[in-house]
């Protein structure tokens, strides 16, 4: 058998990348979008495109215009969904997280999912500025397998 690997690719070099915010928990969204900027400048990606939408439940339709531009090789998802006394918080969260993924399935766009679904605020502030760290290198490792599948 020959095995055949696409190795992954952490290099921004060349791609063009969005970043969308919810402005919901804002305090958090500011954290993450803090360690996703570092993070897309220390990989190398040259040009941002950055955007905000008023929760996250207007994310996936921000996202759906922008991957349809054609303009972006990545997009990336920053927000908060903190756990309340209702059940808002599992629409929320979970429509969310759907919406996002049928748009890089029906665009073929990849959309970074960081938005944080916790149970109080400490545990958002707690992992903000690492989780938008990730999803930075998630949008670019992915941009870069589309690229090498092309």
């Amino acid at each position: 058998m020959k095995l055949n690997e696409i190795e992954a690719c952490r290099t921004g070099a060349g791609l063009v990348v969005a970043v969308v915010q919810s402005r919901f928990n804002e305090e958090i969204g500011d954290g993450l979008r803090s360690g996703c900027l570092d993070e897309l400048e220390r990989l190398g990606v040259p040009e941002v495109t950055y955007a905000t939408v008023p929760g996250a439940l207007e994310l996936p339709l921000a996202l759906q215009a922008l991957a349809q531009s054609g303009r972006y090789h990545a997009l990336i998802a920053l927000g908060a969904v903190i756990r309340g006394e209702t059940y808002h918080f599992e629409i929320v969260a979970n429509e969310s997280a759907r919406g996002m993924g049928e748009v890089q399935l029906k665009t073929g766009v990849p959309v970074a999912n960081a938005v944080l679904t916790t149970e109080n605020d400490d545990q958002a502030l707690e992992r903000m500025v690492q989780k938008g760290r990730e999803a930075a290198l998630a949008a670019v490792e992915m941009a870069n397998l589309l690229r090498a599948c092309a």
